[in-house]
Formats: C-alpha cells, structure tokens, sequence
C-alpha cells in the first residue's frame, strides 16, 4: 500500500506523522472518528482537509497497529 497523503517532517509537529503537511497530526483525525465525529464535522473543522485525507489517515492507523503487538487486556 503506497501512501501518499501523510507526511512525515522531523521540523514539523515533532515528527508527528500529519496530513499533507498541514500540521493537522493523523492522530488527531483518528481520534475525532474514534469520538464519533462524522466524515462531514470534521471537513467542517478542518476545511483545508479532503474525504481522502480522513480515509489514508484510518490506513496509516490500521497499519501502524498490524506491526506491533499492544497489551491488551483479555475478557474472562
């Protein structure tokens, strides 16, 4: 999977990996679906964003975490 949406600049928001450059981390993107923001309240909030921003941004998100094992707590 090649992306080409989110950049990573060591002299821009700390290395945090961002959108396009826009200082806009995808973290915070991911966070604001993980919160139940819709696809739409977010290009409100962040006008200078794409709906395919949001969606390489859940990409990156779900290929971070294939390549790493996370302590996670197991059901009884």
């Amino acid at each position: 999977m090649k992306l080409t949406r989110i950049t990573v600049d060591p002299n821009r928001m700390g290395g945090l990996p961002c959108v396009r450059n826009l200082r806009i981390p995808v973290a915070t993107v991911v966070g604001m679906i993980a919160d139940g923001l819709s696809e739409a309240e977010i290009l409100g909030m962040y006008p200078d964003l794409e709906a395919e921003d949001i969606h390489e941004a859940l990409r990156y998100a779900a290929e971070t975490v294939r390549e790493r094992e996370l302590p996670l707590l197991t059901a009884p």
